[in-house]
This record gives C-alpha cells, structure tokens and sequence, in this order.
C-alpha cells in the first residue's frame, strides 16, 4: 500500500500455522508487520493499537471465541478492513455464510498456494473502497458548501436543463427578491420573465437561449406582486454537452435595487447642485424680479429635469400665492388647480401649510398622498410622482413659494430638501436685493434717457470680462461708436426731438447687438459695446456692421420728418490695445477719433489692424462667391490595407480653386469658414459630394470602398446634425453607402452624452465613425469604451515621431492595442516611410494613409487607381 509494509494481524492459536501464512507472503515479496492474537480481548485491543491494514483468521479457536465472532466484532465497530479466513475446517457451506456476513475471501489450509493472490485482490478492493468513500465525502462536502453557500448568500443561483425546458434548481434567495415561492418558478419556467417589467423586456430577449449567446449581462426591473418593483443585474453561462450542444443554462441573478437608488439619488442630488450653481450665477447677473424668477424655473426643468417649476408670491391683501413664473408641463396646469389650491387662510392646501409654517412640505408620493386628490388627475396626465413646496423667506416670512415637481416618487430625500432650502434662501435674497437695490442700481448703473446700462456699468463689466479673457486666453473688443452730426440735430430739432432720437437708436442698438448686457450710452451721443471670446477682430467688425445696418439702415421719424443718421466707430481689442477697462476706453475713444478725421466706418486703434481685417473680410468675400460658384472641390487620399495592400477606403479632403490663385489647401481657408459659420454650408456640400462620387463610381463599375469626410465642431455642435447627414444620403440616393465621418476626440468630449446620442444615430443608419488625430486629446479610456465608434485615426506627429523615438513607439503600440481590445480598427495617418510601414505592420496596425502610398488626388485621377488596384 503506497510502499509502505502491510500491518497484518493472524487471528490464529496455532502458531506453525501462522508461521505457514507469514512465509506464504514473504515468499511473495510482500513486506509486512505481523502481529498474531488468539483471545477475544487480545484481538480486541490489537484492532485499536495495532491498527492492521488486513485480518487473516482461522475459522476455529480454542474456546467461546471464533472467526465468525471475530468478523461480528469488526462489523460492530463499522472497520472497513479485508477479512480473509484461513481455515481447514471451514467447509463451503460455513464459508458462502461467513462471505454473506462480510468476510472478504476464504482460503483453505490445504490450498496455501491461493492465500497471496487473494490477499492482493482484497487489499486492491479495499483501496478502491477507500478511494470511492474519499470521492463521496469530497462530493458530500462540495454539495453542503453549495447547499449552504446557495442558501444563504443574497444572490439567486438557478439551473435550467435546455432540452427539457425545465428548471433544475434556484435557490431560496429567489423567494426574498421575487417575493414569489421557489415552487413556482420549478412550475413555470417562464415565471422569471413573466415578472420583467413591460419595458425592460424587449431588451432581455426573448428567451434564455438568446440571453445565453449573447454573453452579455442584464439589468433590469421586476413588478413583484405587491406592484413594487426591484432593480435585478443577472448573468448567464451556457453548459455544453460532449457534441458540443447547448445542454443547460447556469445563472446567478443580483438585487441591485439599492445601488440603483443610490446611483439615482446621487443623480438628483447633482442636479439640484447643478441648479443651485446656476440659479447663483444667475443671481449675480439678474436684473429683474420677472427675470430672475423665470429663469431660475427654466434652470429646475434643464438642468434639474424636474418636469414642472413655478414661483408664485404671496399676496396677503387677497389671501392667495399668486403664480408669476413658470416652466415645463404647465400648460392648462394652474387652470386645472382647484381654486382653494393657492389660497391661504383655511383651506388646509399644501401650499397654505409651506407660507405659513415656513417650512417645506412636500409629497413623495402623490398618488397616495389624501391632500392631493382633487389635483390627482391632472398631476398624472402629467406623469408627476411627487412635488415639493418650499418657502421663499424674506425676514422670517413667507414671501412666496417654489414649487417643484418631479417624474419619479420619493424624491425629496433629507439632502435634496436641505439643497432645495438653500435654493430658496439664495431666490428670497436676491429678490430682497432686487428690490432694494434697484432704484439705487439704476440710478448709479444705468443711464436714466435710454435705459441701457451707463459707462461706470460697461467699464465694470469689462473689467470682469477680461478676467475671463485672460483666463481662457481669448479676446475681447471694445467698440465706441457716436452718431454724426448729432450736435446738429439737437440744434435743429431741439432737445426734447434729440432725446426721442436718442432712445429710438438705444432700442434699435438693443435689438442688433450680440449682447445687450454688454451694450451702453456713455455720453450724449456715444454708445459703446463690448464683445467676448473673439477669434479674430474681424468678429468685431461683422457684429459692428450688422449693429450699423439696424441702426442706420432706415430712417427715424422726427416730429413729422424723417431722418436718417450715420455712424462712426472706434475699436480697442485686448489684450494687444489695454489690458484694463480704462486703457481700452481710452484707445477705442482715440480710434473713433482718428476715423472722424479720415472719414472711415470704423478705424481700429491699432494701424496694422486695419489692414488685417480688411484683408480677412476680403477673403470671407472671396469665400462666399468660391460657395456661389462651386469653386470647392473634393481630393482623395486612399487608404491601405496593411495586411493585404489593397486600397480599403479614402478620405475626401477639400480644396479650393481659386480663380486667381489656383489650388488653395484647406489650412487657409478652414478657420475662416468655421468662424464665419460657412462651414455649415460648405460641410454638408462635402458630404453630398463624396457620396455622389462614391455613387458615380458604382455606375462606372468600380469598386468604390468607404470614403471617410471630416466634420468640424460647429457642424457636430449643431442639433439637425444628423439630419443633414440623412438629407444627404437621401439627396444622392446612395443607398447603401458607404459613408464614414472623421471627428476629433477633443470635439466628442465637448459633450460626451450628447455626442454619444448622436453617433448611436448614425451608427444605425450604417455611418462609421472614426475618431481623428488621437492621442491629442484628453479622452478618458471609460468614455472611449462607451462611444459608438469603430475606427482610430493615430495622429501623424507620433507615427513620424516612433522611428526615432522608443516612448511614440511604446504609445503607438499602445493605443493599437486598446483600440483593438475594444473592436476598433486603427488608421495610421501620416506615413511618408518604409520603415514607419513595416513597424506599423508589425504592431499590427490595420490600415494607413500617407505619402508612402499616394498623395490626395482629383476623382480622375483617384478613379484610375481605384481602377487598377
């Protein structure tokens, strides 16, 4: 056994005839412990010390003991060791009843020759005895750990045999989420998904089999019986036969309803931060009450998605909360309000108890809620779970109340409530402040005559504007400008008539300029503006021109005459003319000043800035007649399959041709089209075209691959984005098509949740999307993997920098592995070398585009090679 000697203990008063035995054995080889007893009590004790492996007895001993008493005592203490009696007066009947009472073998004295040959075949039976108990205990003990881990973890564990459509096991967990018996489920296999909420069925599939080979997790709701319902997260894993069929289903199913809430709560709760923050940025710029109040009601419904907001303040003379600003579902809403809903007095209503105790009130569930009866109808036309009323206290009383509603039941949690109270507080001070303050305000800030804001205003907005400015590295322009002749006017039409002028071009300025806030009269007949986050000072020009054509483009009627004005301007641009409010009053004052003289529109303070933008407006012209005269067209630089070499797509870059100038690249052109918004324009030109030519090529017979076309961030930015792409598509008929759209990431993580939704569009009407020039940004790997994109541009500074440089190498590799681990194809763009070929194809990159290959073509050039390749 194993190597080591056998114990074997002879139950035999004869001890030549034990020594018979011993020598049988040795003579086989066996090496063994001997140890031989003859009494009851010897035996006894030799079986607990001497612990033998095998027993050989002789069936007849001296006295009232015997082999057979032998054998019952072993029974007795439930030993599961080999008994072989050794006997010469056994007989065959004595030993078929010795064998039926447990005994091993027998062997006769007489037949010696046997006794080793049956001794290894009782030893052989007795190890594979205790192989099979070891086996059986191992597996008692597997199945207990189960048995209890499937009893008492919180997760429900289930099996299901596929081809007979039943389930083999759940566990009692089951009964705590599912609130349904484990019975009942082992009777209909169907009861998991039968408790599916409605919605959420269609993207759990249709049956266990599909959820199996779609290898995916699911979350979803269940409805127990009670109408409540719990957040489920379960997996399933397939169990496949030896034909490799699928034989069960294995799962283990998670109540998440907690994380769900939790996650949820943490989302309100960053709403409601969200319109704290902007109800205080508001406050600080609010100018009216109306104002304030309206605008801090939009910002409840977006960004705080509540579904209906309205302020309403208290009137004590008539004993009512009268609504005055108001937002989201409210149309016929207050008409449907009973009419004791707003009173205050004794009508016992929610918004009575709010004004009066000075504290919230709110309904977490309205449905439930007996004080909400008479308004339960049109509360759930409008899908309201619950609403809160909360108290704008100015001086320990209620001034008014904020009324907020929301989707979903049980909102208004104690944080919310404590958030919503600090709300409240901040609206209730700025209305204080505003009523305080404004007289006081617009006597100091605004200019009596035209009620804009007055120079000390404008220079304090100013000032704050370049704060900004130079912390976000833009510029901003001042202009100045003063109506001519103005002196003459007054003289002529006196004073009161110069007035009148005066708030005529004020209201016309109002409506023309970007931002009134940022519009003032700042002496008798100047006016000044300011305008923000300028690219290019010829900004400031379009903005002036449009102001000028609104102000001066008709004239005024005066008394019973008509007048028509002019204007003249001066422009101060930061940071190159002043970087404080005062030095840019100084020179734009200076500039209007130098172009009075020379008689021109506008004159900036800064010479050379003159010529600038006239060159700039020059080119935008040139811009829009290359629009007018479908002077843009379409090159193509193909891409390469590194694994095959054969062109697998085209990117479609723009050119201009210029009539004076021949062939302009987009590098001198692009910023100016994105600036003027011309983009737009020409962008959607870009994607009909390529999608025409891709069509025209079909027609000629050629195989025409995918062609990728670039889109800028205005375009993404705009919300019929996606519709221009559709019209597009539909316009040239190009179904299928084969269209892929390059954007940076940087442009994606603008807005990571609106972009998502609008490259999932998109990708369903089989547009690919490529992610340009990565490695630029600043893209996080989580949002990445969330994207619907399938394709990753590697910038080309890293692809001419891993040659030379170990650290672009190790990253390049890197990002090809990402993309890959995350089923994206990778586009090397940029590559002039052999050598930054090979490396890409041993990194295992799949497509390239460079110089290397071909240069960007014409279509008649680029339908030759696609001809020949």
């Amino acid at each position: 056994m194993n190597g080591k000697a056998l114990r074997i203990l002879n139950v035999e008063d004869s001890e030549l005839d034990a020594e018979l035995c011993w020598r049988e054995l040795d003579r086989a080889g066996l090496k063994f412990i001997k140890e031989r007893v003859w009494s009851r009590e010897a035996y006894e004790q030799a079986l607990h010390d001497f612990a033998p492996d095998l027993i050989l007895c002789d069936f007849s001993l001296p006295g009232a003991f015997d082999g057979l008493t032998a054998l019952s005592i072993l029974k007795e203490k439930s030993m599961d060791i080999p008994f072989i009696f050794v006997s010469g007066t056994i007989g065959e009947d004595r030993a078929v009843d010795a064998l039926k009472r447990g005994a091993t073998d027998y062997v006769l004295k007489e037949h010696m020759n046997r006794l080793v040959p049956v001794v290894k075949r009782a030893l052989q039976e007795a190890m594979k005895r205790v192989v099979l108990q070891h086996a059986r205990a191992a597996l008692r003990e597997s199945e207990e750990r189960f048995r209890q881990l499937a009893e008492n973890i919180r997760d429900v564990f289930f099996l299901i045999d596929v081809s007979e459509q039943r389930v083999l096991y759940v566990s009692p967990a089951y009964e705590e989420i599912w609130n349904e018996s484990c019975a009942s489920f082992y009777e209909n296999i169907n009861a998991w998904r039968d408790a599916i909420h409605p919605e959420d069925k269609e993207k759990t599939g249709r049956s266990y089999e599909e959820r199996v080979l779609s290898g995916l997790d699911y979350e979803y709701r269940i409805v127990r019986q009670d109408g409540t319902f719990r957040w489920i997260s379960d997996r399933v894993f397939p169990i496949w036969d030896e034909s490799g069929r699928l034989q069960r289903i294995a799962g283990v199913a998670s109540d998440i309803t907690l994380r769900k809430r939790d996650e949820e709560r943490i989302e309100r709760l960053n709403r409601i931060y969200a319109v704290l923050s902007g109800i205080n940025t508001l406050i600080v710029r609010a100018k009216s009450r109306d104002g304030l109040l309206n605008e801090a009601c939009r910002i409840a419904i977006d960004p705080g998605r509540f579904r209906i907001a309205w302020v309403g303040l208290v009137d004590r003379d008539e004993g009512v909360v009268k609504p005055v600003a108001s937002a989201g579902e409210v149309r016929d809403f207050f008409d449907a309000m009973p009419q004791t809903a707003l009173q205050i007095g004794r009508s016992g209503e929610l918004v009575e108890q709010a004004v009066l105790s000075g504290k919230p009130v709110i309904s977490n569930d309205v449905k439930k809620d007996l004080r909400l009866q008479a308004q339960l109808r049109s509360l759930d036309e409008r899908r309201i779970g619950s609403l809160a009323f909360v108290p704008l206290l100015l001086d320990g009383e209620a001034a008014g109340v904020l009324a907020l509603y929301a989707a979903d039941a049980g909102v208004f949690d104690d944080e919310e409530i404590r958030l919503l109270t600090e709300l409240a507080g901040d609206i209730a001070f700025a209305l204080d402040y505003l009523a305080k303050g404004e007289k006081l305000n617009y006597l100091a800030f605004y200019d009596a005559l035209t009620g804009l804001p007055n120079r000390a205003l404008l220079a304090d907005r100013l000032s704050q504007q370049l704060v900004n400015a130079e912390q976000n590295g833009t510029k901003v322009a001042l202009v100045i400008g003063d109506v001519k002749r103005f002196r003459l006017i007054n003289e002529s039409f006196g004073r009161q008539n110069g007035d009148m002028l005066l708030r005529e071009i004020a209201e016309r300025a109002r409506l023309s300029w970007p931002n009134s806030d940022s519009l003032a009269h700042i002496n008798a007949d100047c006016f000044a503006g300011t305008l923000v986050e300028i690219r290019d000072e010829a900004v400031a020009v379009h903005a002036l021109e449009r102001a000028f054509q609104v102000v001066t483009g008709a004239p005024y009627t005066i008394g019973e005459k008509e007048l028509a004005i002019s204007m003249s301007a001066g422009i101060a641009v930061f940071p190159v003319d002043g970087n404080t409010a005062e030095t840019l009053f100084k020179n734009a004052e200076a500039a209007l000043k130098k172009g009075k003289l020379s008689g021109e529109r506008y004159t900036f303070y800064q010479p050379s800035m003159n010529e600038r933008v006239a060159e700039t407006l020059l080119l935008e012209n040139k811009m829009r007649r290359a629009i007018d005269n479908n002077e843009f067209t379409l090159y193509y630089q193909p891409k390469l399959n590194l694994g095959t070499g054969k062109i697998s797509g085209l990117e479609a870059l723009i050119r201009w041709q210029d009539p004076d100038n021949g062939i302009v690249l987009p590098g001198e052109f692009i910023p100016l089209l994105e600036e003027t918004g011309m983009i737009l324009e020409v962008g959607a030109w870009a994607i009909r075209r390529a999608l025409a030519d891709q069509r025209q090529w079909r027609m000629r017979g050629v195989l025409a691959p995918r062609i990728a076309v670039n889109v800028s961030a205005i375009q993404l930015r705009q919300t019929n984005f996606v519709e221009v792409v559709r019209e597009a598509i539909m316009e040239t008929n190009s179904t299928p098509h084969g269209l892929d759209l390059e954007i940076t990431e940087s442009l994606i993580m603008e807005d990571v949740e609106e972009s998502i939704r609008k490259l999932e569009t998109l990708r369903d009407m089989n547009v690919n999307i490529a992610i340009d020039d990565f490695g630029t940004g600043y893209s996080s790997l989580s949002y990445l993997a969330r994207l619907p994109v399938q394709l990753l541009k590697i910038d080309r500074s890293f692809i001419i920098a891993m040659t030379r440089d170990a650290e672009s190498m190790a990253f390049v590799s890197t990002i090809i592995s990402l993309a890959h681990s995350l089923r994206l194809k990778v586009i090397a763009e940029g590559v002039e070398t052999e050598e930054q070929s090979q490396f890409l194809k041993l990194l295992k990159c799949d497509e390239m585009q460079g110089y290397l290959f071909s240069k960007p073509l014409p279509f008649e050039q680029v339908t030759v090679l696609l001809d020949k390749h």
